[in-house]
């Protein structure tokens, strides 16, 4: 009788559990609702976007050797003309002409100026005109046309009538150095501060195309540039009030792109920007405020 009961209830259970509705999948992984997206789209922060330029000029000189450079480039030039084998002057000069004596003194001023003698004296107390930095005999036009040759133009000055005059918009100034577009304009406050020039994003535009077009609006479209790549280097996040939150719609975070300057020059319309100056990286600091610095000095060149 036991037994019989027993047998009954399994059978009303298992009609049960085979009767039961099925859950779906939907209940391990539910849709978000609509009450939760619409908390998290209360939730997340704004932010405002903007896109900036570090337009570099690269060297334009070979930066000066050091006094241990110098040394042992002397050192170098020394060994090999010691181990050289002499020039055939007979085959390159008709013996007893003007080059061959040309060439003989400016020789013998080259072997006084590696093992030193009696030449280096007679040296010094030649005339500079008539030496030029590596002490060869500048020939005048007429000795020039004597000899068949060219006349040879003397070398620029390495340093340039801007770095004299102090003209920071020159582009040929600090020839050695690396400098940067620094323009003075408003920044996010309104008040005027040197930056680099930037610009804010339209709907749906990628930096890089962003940072183009607002180098053009803020500098003029007089210059070739530029930019590197797509990807910025650097980003910078001023610390905002609240009410400056509210006023521009979020957090500020501006993102820089690194660009070069091929040809022309800046010409600001001097509404968005009142002046601009080429700096190198030390004279950029002074300028700028001191949390714009901390974002872009690590991403400026020393040299």
């Amino acid at each position: 009788m036991w037994s019989r009961n027993v047998a009954s209830v399994c059978k009303r259970r298992t009609r049960a559990c085979l009767h039961a509705p099925s859950r779906s999948l939907a209940s391990v992984a539910e849709a978000p609702t609509a009450s939760s997206s619409t908390s998290d789209a209360v939730s997340a922060p704004n932010v405002v976007l903007n896109a900036a330029v570090i337009l570099n000029r690269s060297p334009i000189l070979t930066r000066t050797p050091t006094l241990f450079e110098r040394a042992y480039y002397a050192y170098q030039s020394r060994v090999r003309r010691a181990l050289y084998n002499p020039f055939p002057t007979d085959f390159y000069f008709k013996t007893g002409s003007l080059l061959e004596r040309k060439f003989a003194k400016e020789e013998r001023l080259r072997e006084a100026e590696a093992f030193g003698g009696q030449w280096s004296i007679k040296r010094r107390k030649q005339a500079a005109s008539e030496l030029d930095e590596d002490g060869v005999l500048i020939a005048s036009p007429d000795q020039a046309e004597t000899m068949g040759e060219e006349a040879v133009e003397p070398t620029a000055p390495r340093v340039h009538e801007s770095d004299k005059t102090g003209d920071v918009k020159s582009l040929d100034r600090k020839g050695e150095r690396n400098l940067y577009l620094l323009v003075r304009g408003k920044d996010h406050t309104g008040k005027q501060v040197w930056r680099f020039p930037q610009g804010g994003l339209e709907e749906g535009e990628l930096l890089h195309k962003a940072a183009s077009r607002d180098l053009e609006a803020e500098c003029g479209i007089n210059m070739d540039t530029w930019i590197v790549g797509k990807k910025p280097i650097a980003v910078h996040r001023p610390s905002l009030t609240e009410s400056t939150k509210k006023s521009l719609g979020g957090e500020l975070y501006t993102f820089f792109l690194k660009a070069h300057i091929l040809a022309g020059q800046v010409r600001p319309d001097g509404k968005n920007v009142t002046d601009f100056a080429w700096l190198t990286k030390e004279e950029i600091e002074p300028r700028v405020e001191k949390d714009y610095w901390a974002s872009v000095q690590g991403i400026l060149s020393d040299f």
